[in-house]
């Protein structure tokens, strides 16, 4: 679903996701029902792969029973996760002799979802409110969930009489694996929901509102509980998370704690003499003095005037980096002020104690 080898680094992983959850987002296709479809596998994928423990399952399962099937929805009977979906461990455990006897259908817990929000600058430093847009399963109103039209509900499995387990005797060896019919949950629906057919979830498209903290950083996490997909056989839903994508500022660049810096070119005359000079900040201008004699790439400081801090510990500071303009080239007079001022320093030549230590070696 990917396009990732199975040996592919988790950072792989991560960037084949994030082309594919940008190409086929609802928002970029909301004419296409197809894409919803699409970027609904492509997060269930993820979901596995991007978890040690849930890789290692999928992985394992290539080799004894033929790896995980299907999609996000549970597309196979190792699928967790999805809709009709079985627990990898609980397989094992009737192979190998945990626990044995009548499989008891369990309640699980949605998927976690993600999505990311385009930010601009000023809206993460000073927080906002944004809409987000999420395609996913949401437990069918039609049945309440249990997959079985109303009036009616789920039997148990003829075929495992309620083990999820179908062994079969191989000489020496007996192989367990998931009941065909019932997919290892033990139960069966004789009419299915005429709405989710049997799923016990349909497939919805939900819009939130997320409050964005002031001085979010780019790549951020915000968690909505209870936001992600819904629980199998009525269990909890999963959590969305939200990735913050802030775009860059022309004017501050970001430090970290809170702390921005502007770059503030001054002229020749201005860092030989000293000069009190306008710099920009987050709520408008300040002015700063800059003294006499300040050199090239020399700090000043505006403290609390930054972004806020993570956690409401207060705000960071603005560093204003000197920058000493130069003329592409002189004019006439300009030129006879350089020569002035060159004979007032008597031929001062600022390289000679570093040309003597050179030579000290």
């Amino acid at each position: 679903m990917l396009g990732v080898s199975k040996g592919a680094s988790g950072e792989e992983i991560k960037k084949a996701y994030r082309k594919l959850a940008r190409q086929h987002h609802p928002d970029r296709n909301p004419d296409d029902p197809r894409a919803e479809e699409k970027f609904k596998e492509v997060q269930g994928a993820y979901d596995v792969l991007s978890d040690a423990e849930k890789r290692e399952e999928y992985d394992s399962g290539g080799g004894m029973f033929g790896g995980f099937g299907g999609g996000p929805q549970g597309g196979g009977p190792f699928a967790g996760g999805g809709a009709g979906g079985f627990d990898f461990g609980d397989i094992l455990g009737s192979v190998f002799g945990r626990g044995g006897g009548r499989a008891q259908p369990q309640q699980g817990r949605g998927r976690d979802l993600e999505t990311e929000v385009s930010l601009s600058f000023d809206q993460a430093v000073n927080g906002a409110q944004v809409q987000v847009t999420v395609p996913k399963a949401e437990r069918c109103t039609t049945c309440g969930g249990s997959g079985a039209r109303p009036g009616t509900s789920p039997i148990t499995c003829p075929r495992c009489d309620g083990r999820g387990i179908d062994a079969q005797s191989q000489g020496f060896f007996s192989i367990s694996q998931p009941c065909p019919q019932c997919g290892g949950t033990g139960r069966a629906i004789e009419d299915p929901c005429p709405t989710c057919r049997g799923s016990g979830l349909t497939q919805q498209t939900k819009r939130y509102r997320v409050k964005i903290p002031p001085g979010v950083r780019n790549g951020a996490r915000i968690r909505l509980a209870g936001k992600g997909e819904a629980g199998q056989r009525g269990g909890p839903p999963g959590d969305l998370f939200v990735v913050t994508r802030v775009a860059s500022s022309p004017v501050f660049k970001r430090l970290d704690g809170g702390n921005l810096e502007v770059t503030v070119p001054i002229t020749v005359v201005e860092a030989l003499r000293g000069a009190t000079i306008e710099v920009p900040t987050l709520e408008g201008t300040k002015k700063i003095k800059v003294g006499a004699g300040t050199k090239h790439g020399s700090i000043q400081l505006l403290k609390g005037e930054g972004a806020p801090r993570p956690k409401g510990k207060g705000r960071g500071d603005v560093r204003y980096r000197i920058e000493i303009e130069m003329p592409d080239k002189l004019t006439e007079e300009q030129e006879k002020a350089a020569e002035a001022l060159a004979e007032t320093f008597n031929g001062a030549d600022p390289r000679a104690e570093l040309l003597r230590k050179a030579g000290a070696r």
